[in-house]
Formats: C-alpha cells, structure tokens, sequence
C-alpha cells in the first residue's frame, strides 16, 4: 500500500522522481501559523512645508505645478539611488528602500536639490524591521518613527535617530542634534539634524525635465 507521502514514479513508469528542494511559501501549515516574518526596510518620509498656505495664497492650479515638480524629482532620484517611493502623500512621499545609506541618500538629495524653489522640504528616517501588507504598507516602529521625525523637521531638514558618520554617505553630515517629543512615542534625546556638506555641488540631472 502506497504512502500519502511516497514519491510519485514518473511517468514512464521506470523509477521514484527525485524531491525537489525545499523553499519559502511551501512549509506545512504549523510551520508557518504562529509568526509572520518582518522584513529590514529603511524609511523616509519627506513633504512639503507650508503647502496649505501656498494654495491659499496662489491656487490649486499653483499647487499642481509644484506637486508634479516635487514628485518628478521624487521618483528621478529613487530611480537612480535604487530605492521606491512608496506612496504618495498629498504634499508628501515615503520613500523606502533596502538599506540605510541609499535611502538616506535619496532623501538627503531629494531635500538638497529641492532647496530654493517654491516651497522647502523637510523629512524623517529611520530604519528597521516592519510588516508589510498587501504587498505596499508598511507597519511597525521605524515606519511611525520616520513619520514623527517628518512631522517635527524644520524646512529643509532631515532628521535621524542613531546614526553614526561611518554609516551615513560620506557627503552627508549631522549638522546638529537636540532632543525632540514625538506624538505617541515619547521624547527623544540627541536626534540628529541631517544634510549636505558644507560646499557640495549638485550637478544637473542628466534626462531630468522636472523641478
């Protein structure tokens, strides 16, 4: 009598088919029904400071042009740093990638470049283990921790918690720290004022026809 779990012969008859490699997805049920895996993300949210008053002062046609500005450069600079603007947020974006340093790159960028125009950015970063929903939402403490950080920034600011010089790119900087208190997570002490070093030129982006 047959097993429910002998190989199968194959199909000329002539012998047992070989078990094929075990991989991801295809455990049994108990193996996979008390946890679900968190994933290593890094996060940064970055938005628009003052757009509420903008359009208040200059239209809704104004804002679009500005909007359709920010986001071109948004996702040109993803594009070319790696990383995935995630969603869009109104006046914002949050930008998430696989690992620190280009995605505090491209947010660091993305707030330099952005300097000078219509409006200031500003953002937050933050990095570590999160769940992801449905395949594009992020859940768990780094995400709410870039969030807040966002929240509090000063235009044309980006601000981090815990990030020493070797793991930054090499032209960005911490300009400053200061203790802050973000809603729902209580305050923290030392975060840090992120940006450019002092004298950076930023080259034109070769292709780019947005901001």
């Amino acid at each position: 009598m047959t097993g429910a779990l002998d190989a199968p012969a194959d199909s000329a008859g002539m012998g047992v088919i070989g078990t094929a490699p075990s991989s991801r997805g295809i455990e049994e049920p108990r193996e996979i029904a008390e946890t679900i895996k968190l994933a290593d993300r890094a996060f940064a949210f970055v938005d628009l400071c003052g757009f509420t008053h903008f359009i208040a002062e200059n239209g809704e046609h104004a804002a679009i042009d500005t909007l359709s500005q920010f986001r071109s450069l948004a996702r040109d600079i993803s594009a070319r740093r790696g990383v995935m603007v995630s969603k869009w947020l109104g006046d914002g974006a949050m930008i998430v990638g696989a690992d620190v340093g280009p995605t505090v790159a491209t947010t660091a960028e993305l707030i330099g470049r952005y300097d000078g125009s219509t409006l200031a950015l500003r953002g937050g970063f933050a990095h570590g283990q999160a769940l992801i929903m449905d395949g594009e939402d992020y859940i768990g403490r780094p995400v709410n921790l870039a969030a807040r950080l966002c929240q509090t920034a000063r235009p044309e600011e980006l601000l981090a918690f815990g990030y020493p010089a070797a793991v930054l790119p090499p032209w960005v900087q911490v300009i400053g720290v200061r203790s802050v208190t973000l809603p729902g997570l209580g305050r923290l002490r030392r975060v840090q004022s992120l940006g450019l070093v002092d004298g950076l030129e930023l080259p034109s982006l070769v292709g780019h026809n947005g901001a």
